[in-house]
């Protein structure tokens, strides 16, 4: 017997074995019937939201249905939708609110069933797409691999039971070409071997653009979009449809000519994003060599409008989208378009990120007097960015895990994060009693607000001296030299302290 628990409240729930729930998919559409319905594949980050959006869509009345896999990671996700509790934690109250609409209305409902495909006018795939790295010990990017076994298996699960005029819509970042090499082929003869028509299929891309923090719900409804099809038939479903959702008369959608255009625009403005961060990297260490503040440098240039987004000096990169969508496209020009060249500058910065946290942590090692064994370090922040309690892939794990390696005793706080997922921890303590504690280094690992207030600040002054480090530049100058009067204040990127 299998289990899957909540994080959330501990509940346990026992994994169906080969079981189905199509009684309670029909009771749910019977119960919506003459409803268009709306498919959502994924009940994750995006997937879950993305259910609610749809299914408060302010002009039609959708019916929705969100799938995802009987796992132990998941499954409770499927059966607390179904209880009244939202399986993820945000700070945006509007998911609670269209949470709280969705379940008052009946319209919306999770399963594990794939056959819900059937009954399905929309299918949004709203699915993971991982990116496989390998690398030594200190992060040296040595080769990686994308392997779509598992999203084409996804793809054919929708072919299996799908409408053969039902619209296919792709919000999943995928590596250039997937829609029409990868998705359009296995559905079609998923189609043909059950004995339909192919050519009422329609597919659409549209990539989600989704901020984790305060925002949520409007990084989806309110937000520019771009979309494409497969064929002229499938960019005017998905334009009809993404209208429907879309807060479309402020935010107007842009069309791009195929789906490898609108593949290609997100794995290219992420890495973008991407490089820029990896280029301020070797300029971080020669300002501390230079005794350089490097932050009084780009904020001098950001002046220029056409230098406004240089970025700042950090403990590295996180979340979902930049620590791999670089690699997708340099993995699609090779494996999908038969390139003998990848895209170098793409997955040299991936390497040059990757390796960012490393750098906090010696950096930390040479300004600490002293062996970190034994030593206590508070890290304040573990998600991967300010105001959000998105945990995937942020840099503070791996300064985390150098810590316990080098033999610190780390004790961590974020108000956004009261469970670590990729760590199993829970982090539930208030702010003041932590810090009331007694620490040697204390490291702003991430820049919330909460620790830059000014009552925080005064109560860093109360406290014991300690190696204060700054890993983000959270610290305005007049902080910087109020705290540096207490304790050893050390910043990353800043050289004349």
């Amino acid at each position: 017997m299998r289990i899957s628990k909540s994080p959330l409240t501990g509940k346990e729930y026992t994994l169906p074995e080969g079981g189905d729930d199509g009684a309670n998919i029909e009771a749910f559409l019977a119960r919506n019937s003459g409803k268009p319905v709306v498919v959502v594949q994924g009940l994750g980050f995006v997937g879950a939201v993305m259910s609610l959006i749809c299914a408060n869509a302010p002009e039609t009345d959708y019916a929705v249905i969100g799938v995802d896999l009987p796992t132990q990671n998941t499954f409770w996700k499927i059966q607390s939708l179904n209880e009244g509790v939202f399986p993820l934690v945000a700070d945006d109250p509007n998911i609670e609110l269209l949470y709280r609409a969705a379940v008052e209305a009946g319209s919306f409902y999770a399963t594990f069933d794939e056959r819900a495909y059937a009954a399905a006018d929309v299918v949004i795939v709203d699915i993971n797409l991982d990116v496989a790295k390998t690398s030594t010990g200190w992060n040296e990017l040595t080769g990686y691999d994308v392997d779509l076994t598992g999203f084409t298996r996804a793809m054919q699960s929708i072919g299996r039971h799908c409408k053969p005029d039902a619209l296919l819509l792709v919000e999943t970042t995928v590596p250039p070409g997937t829609c029409d090499k990868v998705v359009r082929p296995v559905i079609e003869a998923a189609l043909t071997e059950r004995g339909l028509p192919t050519d009422q299929i329609r597919i659409g891309h549209s990539y989600e653009r989704v901020m984790p923090g305060k925002n949520y719900v409007d990084s989806i409804r309110n937000y520019f979009r771009v979309f494409s099809g497969v064929d002229e038939a499938s960019a005017q479903a998905t334009e009809a449809f993404l209208r429907t959702i879309i807060s479309t008369d402020e935010y107007p959608l842009t069309r791009l000519g195929n789906t490898n255009a609108t593949e290609m625009a997100k794995v290219l403005e992420n890495s973008y994003r991407a490089m820029n961060i990896a280029f301020i990297v070797e300029w971080t260490r020669f300002a501390e060599e230079a005794g350089v503040n490097l932050y009084e440098v780009v904020r001098a240039i950001r002046k220029r409008n056409t230098h406004a987004n240089i970025m700042l000096p950090g403990i590295g990169v996180g979340g979902y989208c930049l620590t791999k969508d670089p690699l997708l496209a340099s993995w699609a020009r090779q494996q999908l378009f038969g390139s003998d060249s990848p895209l170098t500058q793409s997955e040299a910065g991936v390497a040059i990120n990757d390796r960012m946290p490393f750098y906090a942590f010696e950096f930390l090692k040479a300004q600490y007097d002293g062996d970190l064994r034994g030593s206590r370090v508070l890290l304040l922040g573990v998600s991967y960015r300010q105001e959000v309690g998105d945990t995937r892939y942020t840099p503070v794990e791996v300064l985390y895990d150098c810590l316990l390696d080098a033999g610190a005793i780390v004790t961590l706080h974020d108000p956004h994060v009261p469970y670590w997922e990729e760590k199993d921890l829970h982090l539930t303590e208030e702010l003041d009693d932590v810090i009331a504690r007694d620490h040697d280094v204390v490291v702003i690992s991430t820049g919330h607000p909460q620790y830059r207030a000014p009552e925080f600040v005064a109560t860093l002054m109360e406290t014991n001296p300690v190696l204060l480090y700054d890993t983000v530049g959270l610290y305005p100058e007049a902080d910087v030299q109020r705290l540096s009067t207490r304790h050893t204040v050390k910043v990353l990127g800043r050289g004349d302290l």
